[in-house]
């Protein structure tokens, strides 16, 4: 159930964040999310894309520096207190979420967070067991 994101490292210069969505779209790689974070001197834009493979070698081809790692996709109410309801479970959990990001998919009414925590096998466990659902890899890049 988790999810394969990319992390592309990024001096924090005009027009850098241009050149890797540039490659990626040669590459006809399609990005399903994206979120950004940044520093005076470097931003880390993480990626979920349906093909994993084609976008690294679209990376490295194009002298990125970048690395893949694993989240998980929580399905949440797209209402207020959707998302506090998953991130009470963690905290009751006592799981730490590194970061997250989120996005509301067209095809129905659940809001779509994106979620790296410290330990991501005990976090899939108690959001399971607390009846809030996981988004499988291959749903998660078809959205």
């Amino acid at each position: 159930m988790k999810v394969k994101q990319i992390s592309i490292f990024l001096e924090n210069k005009q027009g850098h964040l241009l050149e890797v969505v540039d490659a990626l779209a040669k590459a006809k790689v399609n990005i399903r999310a994206l979120s950004i974070a940044d520093t005076s001197e470097f931003g880390i834009l993480r990626i979920i894309v349906p093909d994993p493979e084609l976008a690294k070698k679209a990376l490295k081809k194009g002298g990125f520096t970048f690395n893949e790692n694993d989240v998980i996709a929580v399905g949440v109410s797209d209402t207020p207190g959707g998302l506090a309801s998953a991130l009470r479970v963690l905290a009751q959990g006592g799981i730490n979420v590194e970061y997250l990001y989120a996005f509301v998919s067209k095809s129905d009414e659940k809001a779509v967070v994106v979620l790296k925590t410290d330990n991501l096998n005990d976090s899939i466990k108690l959001l399971k067991k607390a009846g809030i659902g996981i988004l499988p890899p291959k749903e998660v890049y078809s959205l």
